[in-house]
């Protein structure tokens, strides 16, 4: 019996603000460099005045958004599942989710008051991203958000390991992962951000639990996760914790374990301007590629590919055309 949808996500709703900064920036505002950081209102809305003017663009985004709209660009079906407030960001977030082709459990009457969630991405000359995140209302996800016909009704759950920081969130996971698992939905998970491993280890462990049926992260990830000192070992020993992985590696491309074999996915040499949204990306294209019959193999190829492209520019998102013109690429192999 066919599903409506391929991926239902679940994560944080995030209106992204993209800009560039320097290294002095970060330091003089006590940024951490690479990470994603969450942060008060007030350290935002001080950090926001600061850039204000250098901001290149705004859209909808959060690590699973930017994975279930890729999924829908590549042409497969898609909901997710988030929370933001009856203010201009979240009218302005659920538009832009749907404009992208997604379904989603947000609508006009079912908004809360609040202030719904930002992040700034900045990013520096060396193409590294930095991230400051004020969750406001999405800090309140919970179950409540999960709809779950729709997650009945579709092929893969995919979790978003930033979920793991609130006890509503993580138990949202576990409650997903409950329904998933009940009616024969694949379960699928990134861990997101090294800081999710590094700080909420316990947290994390427990959503994993006896495993899950596909495991997203990258090499620090997988390091931090395993407590390994190599990547051989670590790969080795997530075979205990997902059923399946993929290990992104940057410019080196990505490791993936199908079951049964491990498959290099080769890089495509590029001049990277921009690492935000690479991960994601890579997820939301792998993901539509093993839900819409493509090998796991030939997946990897278009999860590379679409990565290596959004790395090339500012932001976390490829254009509608871009999607198309590589999925021709990948037909051409």
């Amino acid at each position: 019996m066919s599903k409506k949808y391929n991926v239902f996500g679940i994560g944080n709703a995030l209106v992204d603000i993209v800009t560039e900064v320097n290294d002095q920036f970060l330091k003089d505002h006590n940024i951490e460099k690479g990470l994603m950081t969450l942060v008060d209102e007030e350290h935002q809305t001080r950090v926001y005045k600061a850039i204000h003017e250098s901001v290149s663009n705004k859209q909808c985004g959060g690590s699973a958004a930017n994975s279930i709209i890729a999924v829908s660009q590549f042409g497969g079906s898609s909901f997710y599942s988030c929370k933001v407030a009856n203010d201009e960001l979240g009218h302005f977030y659920m538009k832009d989710l749907k404009s992208n082709g997604v379904e989603t459990n947000l609508h006009e009457e079912s908004l809360e008051t609040g202030i719904t969630g930002k992040c700034l991405v900045m990013t520096t000359e060396d193409a590294s991203r930095t991230m400051n995140t004020f969750l406001g209302i999405t800090s309140n996800y919970s179950r409540t958000e999960i709809k779950d016909d729709a997650l009945r009704d579709s092929q893969y759950l995919y979790m978003e390991g930033y979920l793991v920081t609130s006890e509503n969130g993580l138990d949202a996971m576990k409650h997903a992962k409950k329904i998933a698992e009940e009616n024969g939905v694949k379960t699928a998970l990134t861990f997101s951000d090294p800081s999710m491993v590094k700080y909420f280890k316990e947290n994390m462990q427990s959503v994993v639990g006896a495993s899950v049926d596909l495991l997203f992260c990258n090499e620090e990830e997988a390091l931090l996760y395993t407590g390994k000192d190599s990547i051989s070992e670590a790969r080795e020993a997530l075979k205990n914790e997902a059923k399946r992985f993929v290990i992104t590696l940057g410019k080196n491309g990505a490791m993936i374990f199908d079951g049964d074999t491990f498959i290099d996915i080769e890089p495509y040499k590029v001049k990277a301007i921009d690492s935000n949204g690479a991960g994601d990306l890579f997820a939301g294209a792998f993901l539509y590629g093993i839900t819409n019959g493509h090998s796991y193999a030939d997946s990897g190829k278009l999860a590379s590919l679409a990565s290596s492209q959004v790395v090339t520019q500012f932001g976390p998102r490829l254009e509608w055309h871009q999607a198309k013109d590589i999925l021709n690429r990948l037909h051409q192999f």
